[in-house]
C-alpha cells in the first residue's frame, strides 16, 4: 500500500458513445494527459459528514472475465452518529470496459443502520434497452427504464470524470440507478489547485456538477491516480459527506 502521490457519488459513483464530453483546448501537460486505462486498485479514505469523523470508505475495481469488471464502494460509519445517518453503506455495479466505454450490466445497495436496513438490486438489459430494480424501493422507481448508450450508475460516473477530466471540460452524463434518472453536468476547473496530504502538497482538478440544485457534488482528481482524490456531497449550501483519499494501491 502507498500513500496517495499526487487523491467522492458519491451515493444518490469511455468514449463519446457514453458520454458527452466537451473538453476545451489546453496545451499538453500533466493535466491533459491521454485518457487514462482501466486498472485494477482498491483506495482507502477517511468519511466525514458536516466536517465531524464518521468513519472510513473503501472505494475498488476489481478485474473479472474480459470484458467485465466490478466498482464497489463500502463505508463503514462509525457507531451512533453514523448508524442514525445510515452511513454503512456497500454499492456495486458490474459493467464492462469495451470501445463503447464503461456499461453498466447490474447494480447493487444495500444500507444499515440503527434505524433502517435497506437493500435494492437492479439489472441494465441493453437488448431490451430497460433497466430495472427490485427490493426496498418506492413502486415507482421499481418500473422498468429506458436505457440509453451511454447510462451509467453513480459509481461509473465517478470513474469516468477521473477519465474525463481536462483543464475546463464540461462533461455531461446521465446517471441510472435505483430506478432514477438524472442527467448530470460537471464543469471542470480551467486550471488545477494544490490541496496537502499531510506534509506534502499536490495538484488536482476540481470537478463540481452544475445542475445538482440543493444536493451538490464536487469531485477531485489527480493526474496517474485512478480514483478520486475527494468526493465531496452538500446539501442546501453545507458540506455532508465528505471522503478524503488515504492511500491506493494497484491489485492484479
Amino acid at each position: 500500500m502507498r500513500p496517495f502521490p499526487a487523491l467522492a457519488l458519491l451515493l444518490a459513483l469511455a468514449g463519446p458513445a457514453i458520454a458527452q464530453v466537451g473538453i476545451a483546448p489546453a496545451p499538453a501537460g500533466p493535466e491533459t494527459e491521454a485518457p487514462r486505462t482501466l486498472e485494477p486498485f482498491v483506495a482507502r479514505y477517511d468519511a466525514r459528514y458536516r466536517g465531524k469523523p464518521a468513519g472510513n470508505a473503501t472505494l475498488q475495481v476489481v478485474r473479472q472475465a474480459p470484458p467485465r469488471w466490478r466498482v464497489d464502494l463500502g463505508i463503514d460509519g462509525e457507531k451512533g452518529m453514523a448508524g442514525v445517518l445510515g452511513l454503512n453503506v456497500q454499492q456495486s455495479t458490474v459493467f464492462e470496459s469495451g470501445d463503447a466505454g464503461y456499461r453498466p450490466l447490474s447494480q447493487s445497495t444495500v444500507r444499515k443502520g440503527l434505524f433502517l436496513g435497506r437493500k435494492s438490486t437492479g439489472t441494465y438489459d441493453w437488448v431490451k434497452a430497460t433497466a430495472q430494480w427490485r427490493g426496498d424501493l418506492k413502486k415507482r422507481h421499481q418500473q422498468p427504464v429506458p436505457l440509453q448508450p451511454g447510462d451509467m450508475s453513480g459509481l461509473l460516473i465517478n470513474l469516468a470524470i477521473v477519465r474525463d477530466a481536462r483543464p475546463g471540460a464540461v462533461l455531461r452524463y446521465r446517471f441510472v440507478e435505483g430506478g432514477r434518472v438524472r442527467d448530470h453536468i460537471y464543469q471542470v476547473a480551467a486550471a488545477s489547485e494544490t490541496v496537502s496530504v499531510g506534509e506534502l502538497s499536490y495538484d488536482v482538478l476540481r470537478v463540481a456538477r452544475t445542475n445538482g440544485g440543493n444536493d451538490d457534488t464536487v469531485v477531485w482528481v489527480a493526474a496517474g491516480v485512478p480514483t478520486p482524490v475527494r468526493i465531496l456531497q452538500r446539501e442546501d449550501g453545507e458540506d455532508a459527506v465528505d471522503l478524503h483519499l488515504i492511500e491506493y494501491e494497484g491489485t492484479p
